[in-house]
């Protein structure tokens, strides 16, 4: 049954949103790491599950509040005067809830299967 959890603030659904996000400027030279990490700084402090790697870093939240927070990330480095991009995908899910944890597991798992055979 799906969780049908209210956003008491809005007064609406949780929609589960999982993002991967890469921000970083353009024109700043060849080493970015300085500028990544203040944007993953953001999205860090935000409260939301999030987990970097070496080209995204991935958030999960209810679809407002992940979006607020890749604009919050993104304009850390555009308030700089820094030309920004962002690269961004959603998967929206409103019936699921920690899918960092679970897509990746399901994918363990059926590997694990398949090897047994």
């Amino acid at each position: 049954m799906a969780d049908k959890t209210q956003d008491a603030r809005q007064g609406r659904d949780y929609i589960n949103t999982v993002a991967a996000v890469a921000i970083a400027p353009s024109g700043t030279g060849e080493e970015l790491s300085e500028y990544v990490a203040q944007a993953v700084g953001v999205i860090r402090e935000s409260g939301l599950k999030n987990e970097t790697n070496a080209m995204f870093t991935n958030i999960e939240g209810d679809l407002d509040e992940v979006l607020r927070v890749v604009r919050d990330a993104t304009l850390k480095l555009a308030a700089q005067g820094h030309r920004t991009g962002v690269s961004l995908k959603l998967d929206i899910r409103p019936d699921a809830r920690d899918q960092m944890e679970r897509k990746p597991q399901l994918v363990n798992e059926i590997l694990a299967q398949r090897s047994e055979s």
